[in-house]
């Protein structure tokens, strides 16, 4: 078997390698060991295995190959964030972003490292402040390759990653079956072993997926790219509204939450004289009340080639003490990663247009 039709290692479960290991005589023992040298001693070559039998080693690295992502440009920031642009073996493009905890106001820092990952290349669902969708959608990345990230972020920080979010370049529910084996990667004990609760899935509003989302087990967090309160303000800029509007969307919604356990966030961009009114603000308190919702206002990060803008610092604060005082737990970004292209798909996007 040549090295071209391997399998990535990185897109394997425990079952299916306990299966591969029992077809040769072996057990669930070794597909154990070698978990457990990839995702905790994190070897990088498949023969750096120590304590496996000659004859299970041999077989593993016959089939199974160990493929991470070539850095093909790294951005770090002021405020510490880190921004991947990570080279596929297409040679198309993908961005990973690492986010430490902010520093409280007496200096101290958690341990939080949170990693946004990247689900497809590209996106279809063409956001219209987005630079992810802008020349469309290529393809869904593999399992392997969503590990990947999580995987090369870690060797290159040398620190423990506590938390991910399906946030990144493309629609993470599209992907599903890629994301739902990922899902079991990454907070599995033989995987990851990141708690279920420190893993958030974003999505634009795939209503028929949520729904799908709510009965997995474990139960991940579910973020949702709001950006309107009703149907005017996101028709303007998502185009997924028009398949499933607002009251859809909200439907579904209260369904997760009625079968999980886990908050929902409703992420909204805020863009100057399109969704920042006050008025929008009430109105996206009462929506966020009607699911226990959490709200996080991100004021827009500039997309070259796109005519929105941010509005003021004092009118983001304005918007999001509205909500707030309307009973609504809230939060607002601020300019955290905002000097090195923070807005997901920018850097991919000026690279593949340089080729």
């Amino acid at each position: 078997m040549s090295a071209l039709t391997k399998t990535n290692l990185l897109g394997i479960t425990k079952d299916e390698l306990t299966e591969f290991f029992s077809s040769l005589g072996g057990s669930e023992y070794h597909a154990t060991k070698v978990l457990h040298a990839v995702y905790r001693l994190g070897i990088s070559e498949l023969d750096q295995i120590e304590g496996l039998h000659e004859r299970y080693l041999s077989a593993l690295c016959e089939h199974f190959t160990l493929s991470s992502l070539e850095v093909d440009q790294k951005q770090g920031s002021a405020d510490t964030t880190q921004k991947f642009l990570f080279r596929l073996d297409d040679g198309r493009y993908i961005e990973s972003v690492l986010i430490p905890a902010t520093p409280t106001e007496d200096g101290k820092r958690s341990e939080r490292m949170t990693v946004c990952v990247s689900s497809q290349v590209g996106c279809a669902y063409g956001c219209k402040f987005c630079a992810s969708g802008l020349d469309g959608f290529t393809r869904n990345l593999s399992t392997a390759e969503i590990i990947a990230q999580l995987l090369e972020i870690r060797r290159l920080s040398e620190k423990p990653i506590t938390n991910v979010v399906f946030m990144g370049m493309g629609e993470p529910l599209a992907n599903y079956k890629n994301l739902d084996k990922a899902l079991d990667i990454i907070t599995n004990h033989w995987g990851l072993g990141i708690g279920s609760r420190h893993v958030t899935v974003s999505t634009s509003g795939l209503v028929p997926m949520i729904r799908k989302l709510s009965q997995r087990k474990p139960q991940v967090s579910l973020a949702i790219s709001l950006h309107g309160p009703n149907d005017t303000i996101r028709d303007t800029i998502m185009p997924v509204n028009a398949k499933w509007n607002v009251e859809e969307l909200f439907d579904a919604l209260k369904e997760f939450r009625d079968s999980n356990n886990q908050r929902i966030t409703l992420e909204y961009i805020l863009i100057k004289d399109i969704n920042d009114s006050l008025d929008a603000a009430r109105e996206l308190a009462e929506r966020a009340k009607s699911i226990g919702g959490f709200v996080n206002i991100i004021p827009y990060n500039t997309v070259e080639g796109l005519q929105w803008e941010r509005p003021s610092t004092a009118h983001c604060h304005e918007f999001r003490n509205t909500v707030k005082e309307l009973g609504v737990m809230t939060t607002m970004r601020l300019e955290k990663g905002h000097d090195i292209d923070a807005a997901c798909g920018q850097l991919r996007l000026r690279k593949e247009r340089d080729l």
